[in-house]
This record gives C-alpha cells, sequence and structure tokens, in this order.
C-alpha cells in the first residue's frame, strides 16, 4: 500500500499534464510524412513517449521513496555534483575514475531549470530527461540510417521522400530506451544513461556528415564535430572508441566508395581461370587503389567477403590520403586530444587507478553473445523459424541442398524460395552460362583455380566454423579472468551469473562455448534481416515497383572472385534487366506484369519486395529501406570498435555492454510483413497493385474515402496500425517491460543486509543492500 501511494501522489493531474506536454512536444520534432495526417502522426509517436515518461516517473519516485540517501556508486556521484553545483570545480573525489561530464550537465540543467539546490532527487531527475532524449535521438539516428538506404536505391521522388519516419524506426527508438540496463538507471543517479545520449547526438552529427558523397561536411561543421567528441569523452574514456574508431572508420569507407571509378569492360577484366597470379593481383589492387570497393550487405556477404572488404577499403584510403583526411580530421584531432589526456593523466583511468588496470581480457567478446540474445530473445524468433522452415523442404527435397545453380556462392541454406519455375529459370542460366565457361577456361594459375573453387563453393565455410569454437575454447581455458569486485559484490546480478556457471568448473566453461557459438550465429543471423539472399536476374526486371524501383544489390561487386563464366552471364543480364526497370512504362507493359504477378503469387520475393515496412501514413505499399541489412564495412567496424571498447576491461559489467547493444539494435533491419497481411484480405493475395492503381487509393484516403480496391469499407486507422506493427517489436517491448518490472522489484522491495556468516554480525556499518545490474 505504500507503494500505491507513492505511485498515486506521481500521478497528480498536474503530473499528468506535464508528462503529455513533454510526449506532444517530442512528436513533434518527428517529421511527418506526406500523406499522413499530422493528429495521427503525433497520436502514434506520443504515445510512445508516454509510456517511457511515466514508467520513468513512477520508477523515480519509488526509489525516492525507498533509498532516498545515495546508493553504491551515488556515493562517489551525488556529492560530487553538489560541489560543482556550489562552484567549487577544483575539488575532485579521487575515487572517481570517469571525467566529470555527468556533474557538468547537471550543473547545467539546474540553472536552466532555476533549481536552487542539487539534492540526490533533482540529480536523479536528470537521467529521466536523458532517457526521453535517447529515444528522441535514437529514432533520429535510425530515421537517417533508414534515408541512407533510401538515397542509395532510389532517385527523384523516393530521395525527397527518405527523410520520412517509419514505423519501424519509431519502435525501435522506444525499445531502445526501454532497454533494462539504460532504463533501469533513468532512477539512479549514474553516468550511462548520459553517455549514452551523448554518444547518440555525436553519431546523428556523423550521419549527417555521411548523407551524400556529394555533400562535404564544411569546416564549422568538422570543429563541432570535434566539440561533440570531446563531450563524449568527459562522460566515458572508453567513448574514444565510438566517436574515432567507429565513427571516424565510417567515414573512411563513405570516402572511398564515393570515388566512383570508370567501370572496366568484362574483356579486360582478368579471369582466375586464364591470368597469371601478377596480373590477377596487379588488377585488382588497382581497381580497389581508384575506389572500387567490395562491400556488400551482410546479409549477403560470408567470411570472404569480409576480408575483401577490408582489404579493398584499406587500400583506397591509403592510395587517396587527401580525400580521407579532409573528411575525417575532427577524429584525428579527438584522438589526439585524447592522446594528451593520457599522457598528461599518467594513464585512461581518473582517480583510483589500482582497480581499473587495463588487461586483455577476451572472453569479454564471448560473454557479449549470450548477453544479447537473452536481451533480443524476441527478435531473435524470426532467424529460428526462418531457420527451421528453410530445413523442412530440404529434408523433403535432398537435392535442393546442394548450391543454387548458377550461384555457386550462395548455398540454398541461405535461399527464401524453391518454387519449381525458379528451379527451371535457374537451369536456363546454368545451360547459357555452361557455354561461355567450355570458350572461357584456358591454361591458367593453379593457385587462382584452387581459390577460386575454395571460396566460390565455401568449402572453407566448415573449417571456418571449427575454428571460432577452438578459438573459443582456447580463449576460456587461458584468458578467464574473474576480477575480485565479481567474487566480492553479491548486489550485481553478474555475482550469481558467475558463481552459477564460469566458477562452478572448468568443464562447464568449455561447455558454454557452443552456448556461446549458438547466441553469436543468432545475433548475426538477426542482423542479416530476412532479405531474399538468391537472386533471380532472368526475372528481376518485372520485379518492380513503378513508384519505388527497388534496386537490388550487387553482392558481388569487386570481387576478384566473380569472374566465373555463369557470373558473367549473370551480370550480362541483370544489366538488361536494369535498363527494363528503366524504361518508361507503358499499358502492354502493365498487362504483362500484372499477368506475371498473378502467375507468382506465391513467390516469397514478391512479398518481400511489396510487403516491407511502410512509412507511418500505412497507406503506401512501397518497399522501404527499414528491411535493408547493414553494409559489411558497417556491421566489420561495429565488430571491432566493441572488442577494443571490451577486451581491456578486466571486470565484467552489463552496463559496458550498453553502447555495442545500442549501435547493434540501431542496424538490425526490419522484418519484412506480408503484404497479404498489409493490403488486407480482399481478394488480391498478396500481389501488387498496378502503379497508378496504388496512386489513385492514396489519393482517394487523403481526400477522405476509406474504402479498399473491392469498394468495401476498410479498417479503421488503429486496425491498420496494428496488423503492420512487427510482432517481434512488440514482444521486445514487453520483455523490456517484464524484466524491467522485475529488476525494480527486486530493488525496492528485496533488500538484504551484509551479515557475518560465523557470528550473525551486521556489517557496513548496518546499511541496506540492494540488488542492481
Amino acid at each position: 500500500m505504500d507503494a500505491l501511494r507513492v505511485l498515486l501522489e506521481a500521478s497528480t493531474f498536474n503530473e499528468v499534464l506535464r508528462g503529455v506536454a513533454i510526449s506532444v512536444l517530442l512528436a513533434k520534432l518527428i517529421p511527418t510524412p506526406s500523406n499522413l495526417k499530422a493528429q495521427d502522426s503525433t497520436f502514434i509517436t506520443a504515445s510512445g513517449f508516454l509510456l517511457i515518461y511515466f514508467f520513468a516517473r513512477c520508477w523515480l519516485a519509488l526509489v525516492n521513496h525507498y533509498a532516498p540517501e545515495p546508493y553504491l556508486d551515488e556515493v562517489f556521484h551525488i556529492p560530487q555534483a553538489q560541489v560543482y553545483c556550489q562552484g567549487r570545480y577544483q575539488e575532485w573525489d579521487d575515487k572517481i575514475t570517469t571525467p566529470p561530464g555527468l556533474y557538468l550537465l547537471s550543473v547545467g540543467w539546474h540553472k536552466l531549470m532555476r533549481l536552487a539546490e542539487c539534492t540526490p532527487s533533482s540529480l536523479r531527475s536528470n537521467n529521466l530527461v536523458a532517457t526521453l532524449l535517447t529515444a528522441l535521438l535514437a529514432l533520429s539516428c535510425r530515421r537517417r540510417i533508414e534515408a541512407q538506404t533510401a538515397t542509395a536505391t532510389a532517385t527523384g521522388k523516393e530521395e525527397k521522400e527518405g527523410s520520412a519516419v517509419s514505423l519501424y524506426a519509431y519502435h525501435t527508438a522506444i525499445n531502445i530506451a526501454l532497454f533494462p540496463v539504460i532504463y533501469f538507471f533513468s532512477g539512479l543517479y549514474y553516468t550511462d544513461v548520459a553517455s549514452t545520449l551523448v554518444v547518440l547526438v555525436a553519431y546523428r552529427n556523423h550521419l549527417d556528415r555521411v548523407v551524400s558523397p556529394a555533400r562535404k561536411p564544411g569546416f564549422l561543421n568538422g570543429l563541432w564535430t570535434v566539440v561533440l567528441g570531446v563531450a563524449a569523452l568527459f562522460m566515458r574514456q572508453t567513448n574514444v572508441f565510438w566517436v574515432v574508431v567507429y565513427m571516424g572508420g565510417l567515414e573512411v569507407a563513405h570516402v572511398v566508395k564515393g570515388l566512383k571509378p570508370k567501370p572496366v569492360s568484362e574483356k579486360d577484366t582478368p579471369s582466375v581461370y586464364t591470368a597469371t597470379v601478377g596480373e590477377f593481383v596487379g588488377f585488382w589492387l588497382k581497381r580497389y587503389a581508384v575506389g572500387d570497393v567490395h562491400d556488400p550487405p551482410v546479409d549477403m556477404a560470408w567470411p570472404d567477403d569480409w576480408a575483401l572488404s577490408l582489404l579493398s577499403i584499406g587500400i583506397a584510403a591509403i592510395c587517396n590520403p587527401l580525400r580521407v583526411l579532409r573528411q575525417v580530421w575532427p577524429h584525428i584531432t579527438t584522438m589526439g586530444l585524447f592522446a594528451g589526456f593520457v599522457a598528461w593523466n599518467g594513464g585512461v583511468v581518473l582517480g583510483d587507478k589500482s582497480n581499473h588496470i587495463a588487461t586483455i581480457h577476451l572472453p569479454q567478446m564471448l560473454y557479449i553473445w549470450p548477453f544479447f540474445a537473452f536481451f533480443s530473445a524476441p527478435l531473435l524468433v524470426s532467424p529460428v523459424l526462418s531457420t527451421i522452415t528453410g530445413l523442412i523442404p530440404r529434408a523433403k527435397n535432398p537435392a535442393s541442398s546442394d548450391s543454387t545453380p548458377g550461384n555457386e556462392g550462395l548455398s540454398s541454406f541461405r535461399s527464401t524460395q524453391s518454387s519449381k519455375s525458379s528451379a527451371t529459370k535457374a537451369n536456363e542460366v546454368t545451360t547459357a552460362a555452361s557455354s561461355l565457361t567450355a570458350n572461357s577456361e584456358r591454361n591458367g594459375s593453379a593457385l587462382l583455380k584452387t581459390l577460386e573453387f575454395l571460396i566460390s563453393h565455401k568449402v572453407y565455410y566448415p573449417v571456418y566454423i571449427l575454428f571460432t569454437i577452438l578459438l573459443s575454447a582456447a580463449i576460456v581455458k587461458y584468458n578467464t579472468i574473474i576480477h575480485p569486485f565479481t567474487l566480492a559484490d553479491n548486489r550485481h546480478y553478474m555475482f550469481y551469473i558467475f558463481r552459477y556457471t564460469i566458477l562452478r568448473s572448468s568443464s562447464i566453461r568449455l561447455v558454454l562455448v557452443f552456448a556461446y557459438t549458438l547466441s553469436r550465429w543468432l545475433v548475426w543471423k538477426r542482423l542479416e534481416g530476412d532479405n531474399p539472399p538468391s537472386r533471380d536476374f532472368v526475372n528481376e526486371g518485372r520485379l518492380k515497383n513503378a513508384e519505388n524501383k527497388m534496386r537490388w544489390r550487387d553482392e558481388f561487386s569487386a570481387s576478384p572472385f566473380a569472374s566465373h563464366p555463369s557470373d558473367m552471364y549473370l551480370a550480362r543480364q541483370r544489366f538488361v534487366n536494369r535498363s527494363i526497370n528503366e524504361a518508361p512504362e507503358n499499358k502492354s507493359t502493365e498487362k504483362t506484369n500484372a499477368r506475371n504477378a498473378k502467375q507468382d503469387q506465391g513467390s516469397q520475393e514478391e512479398d518481400f519486395l511489396i510487403g516491407s515496412f511502410t512509412t507511418l501514413s500505412l497507406s503506401s505499399s512501397q518497399p522501404s529501406p527499414s528491411t535493408s541489412s547493414p553494409r559489411t564495412s558497417t556491421v566489420l567496424l561495429w565488430l571491432l570498435t566493441t572488442t577494443l571498447s571490451l577486451i581491456t576491461a578486466p571486470l565484467v559489467e552489463p552496463r559496458y555492454f550498453i553502447l555495442p547493444w545500442v549501435f547493434y539494435r540501431l542496424l538490425v533491419p526490419a522484418m519484412p510483413v506480408p503484404c497479404s497481411l498489409i493490403n488486407g484480405s480482399d481478394g488480391d493475395n498478396g500481389t501488387a497493385a498496378p502503379a497508378a492503381q496504388q496512386q489513385q487509393e492514396v489519393q482517394k484516403r487523403q481526400n477522405g474515402d476509406t474504402r479498399n480496391r473491392n469498394g468495401s469499407e476498410e479498417k479503421g486507422f488503429l486496425w491498420n496500425l496494428v496488423r503492420r506493427t512487427d510482432l517481434t517489436l512488440t514482444l521486445e517491448t514487453v520483455w523490456f517491460l517484464a524484466i524491467n518490472v522485475v529488476t525494480m522489484y527486486m530493488f525496492l522491495f528485496k533488500p538484504f543486509n551484509w551479515k557475518n556468516a560465523a557470528t550473525g554480525e551486521i556489517l557496513d556499518g548496518g546499511r541496506v543492500q540492494r540488488f542492481m545490474w
């Protein structure tokens, strides 16, 4: 009853009015699509911010009631912030290891709000505001990520509409703010929420800097980038990896991919079957040097593509130093300032350095995958079901388990359709390609032929899997580090995780390697998304939408081992189909497309193209960039930055995984929604309407006509919203709320005291201990 009274006091009319006003204000900051009523957009967006605000407000009220005094690390942070509030900036607690960014923000916030005193309650409320702003910044970042994809795959009208906010981007932002390890600290005075917010501000600025290769960031923006980088470092020292390595690396990739060298004709491209090693290597080194880089989407990339992506971008960056330096000088400056701080301070850590000695701790990169798998469990349902359903047709038809004909680099493991018509078309491609093979294969380097065989058929992949398992086992056996804090502090959940797993026996540690491997695979599969990985070049021309010409990704671009004659044939067919795509559509073409669509209405590829997430308008059936997988270079830079930020920390804490998870979550693509669900079951069977008809329907909705194509009355706005909502995102929201409720309950209502096991004497001066992350 005491808790209920506190909640009622936190839900007064004035507090409700304040929450609604803040939520509506934040919603107004989000662009509204041109074909959506402003009040509908405000209703959707404000409701999510309202959820975050009231849940956090109730949590803060309960914390202030049950734990009014500074708790755990707050014992250091709150007094230091109060010293700064009094203007005594020269005083510093040597036990604090992080920079004073949080305290400076608190001073500014209290002056802005004209608060007379820095109390524990008022200081804690800073993180409530930071949590709301984190949702807003996450939405802005995800929107820009999708806009980059839209710019790369569309022209004209689509490019202008690339800034529209997708429902997936909005829901993703809400879930990022509700992430339990972030949301828990919205009611306590810790650095994590504010640090995440400042890094997202820097990331948003980075995304604006790489919006287009034609738009170069100016000098003032470069200075602003340095300011944001330094601000991030003022929050936590490890943020240097994200503002320098990750964002700087992405800008390097952006620069070299914007070089756009003149393409080379097929006859001038050396083949692995005819060229010598010197000719072959020399040709591709020159191509990479001028910017012909290999950077496929991650869902189409294999380990050899990862290596080629890093190699090609690295060579292009080295061979174009002035272009690269003009773009990344702000990040180099930030790194130089950080190096100067380390030299002045005598190390990275401020204050107490004895318990925070940097060491190589490789198991951190094993622990992170179960962490991701646990919190992203609802999102992993899709790759699990996709894999299971993909295995069923292979079990019924063993012949389909071979590599896709005519496309040796792609196994049916990554294929999403196995219709008879597709197999027939693929056989036609193979037959046509075989004639090219007979004329092309002559004497060449045995080394190149061997590499081509190993790479194109992915023969090395089982060896790669075995190597990762053995490497993980070696890391567990020889590099497992147990920090004294992990063993001594039973207030943190990590104490119990280690106690009942890693600390039980060495054999259990090795068994956990399989859990790490499975978690890593699931997380990676979700990052790939569920786009159609098998390419049907023959039919690619008719899988188009007149309003948004979805350009298929060339996953083998700038790859030396895509020069097999069959690949050349497929590439030639692709260019033919692109000319079909770019040709103006006439009535006969519309009739042909409609007839072909009916014939292949069971094809999943069309569902993927047509039935993907759209903007908040809920009226357009055009495909959206929400479902597009991130580029290989982006994911590899994320992995590198995560590694650098974790392996130097001997202590394992969930808070260290916050930024890796946030950036991972921003990159995760949407799962395509079947178009039959979006368009309704009104007899269209999920097929696309002609472009003109789609435009008429949009115009009818704007004029207030709510009837569908068959003339029947359409469902209401809320129903359309629900049926377009990704179920896994909704499950993620519920999952996060459930975890938050449990951890908050444990913190508030399950306190305990430290006692001497032998005498029963209460230790630590009788202070109450509480469970937390």
